[in-house]
């Protein structure tokens, strides 16, 4: 069931909070059991295959979560537990690989070793890469201390809570867990105002900025994947194109999951912040999918540069220092672990060359970044804030790298790829749409339907403009809404309008109910077909 689907915006939603709110006037109990049934409906609704897939590895995970839990407070079962929590990992790992990397296993083995063997029909259940990630998270705070108790209903919420069942945000059991047991089963007028106006702005971004480009970036990465020549202009709205239609989708995504979590007394994690203004690659990986972020450092690359410390420690071997530390321990302590998470990062959003290459692209510029931090030149008063062409040089330099890699990201194979990437760095030549082409001489730009007219063009470019225009000068739904703190740790970050002293502060009052409800309007007008979100794949 899709978030932008009449269905569920005027059937199901509605259906559950009603649900949620009556039976909560007599039993909170039977509210939260409402709310788990509506959740496995949800999941099940579109193929109710999935819940056949996925309730086996829910009632391992439970059984091992209840097995570790009881042996907590024995200190003589430690190996025993720390057992366990190894044969949950890996069976989670083998779930997710078997169901989403079995085939591309198959046909890496092909390539490799000229082999034939035959790809699987596999159905891949919904959502299994965020629903693995938070199993094995759940796992390792039991092991970890960090839960102490926990019941099938809790289980069952944590896991299955419908509005960040598909694509996250991945959410731990001690940030969810606790507000529903505090919840209260009632009409909140603020929550209820703060929910629908996450959900609408969602909605917007989705259905009106990111499903309109991509209606311009997809003919281009058709035409570049049956070879055909990639031309300058023609590379550059792919490239910046997709970037925006991935940055409002998956932003779409959290908003309107985070509204619907609302309309439950549920705060969700922050997930999404503005990352295309980040100044570093460090910094747009603390911006962009903010949980997966969270994730990956705590429980990979963490746990692989402690253990790698440790044994240097005991090896008496040279150890990072603020400066200048030795080379052979930066490579060993911070940028094999950066390479490795991010592989795994880029292994987790896909089975295909192409994340793996994206992942790979990301973990090298990581690594560089952290180089430059460590052994580049530094300011004499680092107090001085950085010059305005400081700034904007980091901004220009990781903005482009970002745009690179979500070529790879985008593109069907590493050839589309590469094509639509040296047409970007102008090496397909130039060409301009229809009349423009005849006017000036150079060859028409073409699509597989053939040549663009300027109409098409003019919209493209429109359309690209002002969606890098909101998302680099205007301030996000987080930042509006940040009095009322609609997340958990919610960014507090004034609301400027870059480059003014002005600032858009969302209030429960009449303009913004105008405001909402003419978003809303034009969302729901624009309802026309199936668009999934580009994370329910992943």
């Amino acid at each position: 069931m899709l978030f932008n689907s009449y269905l569920y915006i005027l059937g199901f939603l509605p259906v559950t909070i009603a649900g949620y709110l009556v039976l909560g006037r007599f039993s909170k109990p039977w509210a939260l059991g409402w709310l788990i049934l509506a959740s496995v409906v949800f999941y099940g609704w579109w193929r109710p295959l999935n819940l056949l897939i996925i309730g086996p590895s829910l009632a391992v995970n439970y059984l091992l979560g209840r097995a570790i839990l009881g042996m907590m407070a024995d200190t003589g079962k430690a190996r025993l537990r720390s057992t366990l929590l190894v044969i949950g990992i890996i069976f989670n790992v083998c779930f997710l690989g078997y169901f989403k990397y079995a085939n591309f296993a198959l046909s890496v083995a092909n390539d490799v070793g000229g082999t034939e063997f035959v790809f699987k029909n596999i159905i891949l259940p919904l959502g299994i890469s965020f629903i693995t990630f938070q199993k094995i998270a759940f796992l390792i705070d039991i092991a970890g201390g960090r839960i102490k108790s926990f019941t099938l209903r809790d289980f069952l919420l944590f896991v299955m809570f419908f509005p960040q069942l598909i694509a996250g945000p991945i959410v731990h059991y001690p940030e969810t867990i606790p507000q529903f047991q505090r919840a209260e089963t009632r009409y909140d007028p603020t929550l209820y105002a703060m929910g629908i106006t996450l959900f609408c702005f969602g909605l917007f971004k989705k259905v009106v900025l990111a499903d309109g480009i991509a209606a311009h970036v997809t003919p281009i990465y058709s035409y570049a994947a049956t070879g055909e020549v990639v031309t300058l202009l023609q590379g550059w709205l792919a490239a910046l194109g997709f970037t925006l239609q991935i940055y409002f989708d998956f932003s779409g995504y959290t908003d309107m999951a985070c509204g619907a979590a609302l309309f439950f007394g549920i705060r969700l994690p922050f997930n999404f912040n503005s990352p295309l203004r980040a100044t570093s690659i460090v910094d747009f990986w603390l911006r962009w999918h903010v949980t997966l972020t969270r994730f990956l450092t705590a429980y990979v690359f963490n746990a692989i540069t402690l253990r790698l410390t440790r044994k240097r420690v005991v090896a008496r071997l040279p150890m990072l220092k603020a400066r200048g530390s030795n080379l052979w321990a930066f490579f060993h302590l911070i940028a094999w672990p950066i390479l490795f998470t991010m592989l795994l990062s880029g292994i987790w959003h896909g089975a295909g060359y192409t994340f793996v290459l994206w992942g790979l692209m990301h973990g090298l510029y990581l690594v560089i970044n952290h180089a430059w931090r460590q052994y580049g030149p530094r300011p004499a008063n680092p107090a001085v804030p950085k010059s305005a062409w400081t700034v904007s040089a980091s901004f220009l330099v990781t903005f482009l790298a970002v745009v690179v890699a979500q070529v790879v990201f985008r593109a069907p194979d590493v050839a589309t790829a590469v094509n639509v990437i040296k047409g970007m760095f102008g090496l397909g030549g130039v060409s301009l749409p229809g009349r423009l082409a005849a006017m000036t001489g150079l060859p028409p730009m073409r699509v597989l339907e053939g040549v663009v007219d300027v109409r098409e063009f003019a919209t493209a470019s429109a359309y690209t403009v002002a969606l890098l225009a909101i998302a680099l000068l205007m301030p996000n739904t987080l930042q509006m809404m940040s009095r009322h703190d609609p997340v958990l740790q919610t960014p507090k970050q004034p609301p400027f309008i870059a480059g003014t002293r002005w600032t858009v502060y969302w209030a429960p009052n009449v303009v913004w109910m105008l405001a909402i409800t003419g978003m809303a309007a034009v969302s729901m007008l624009w309802l026309t077909g199936k668009s999934e979100f580009l994370y329910w794949q992943f």
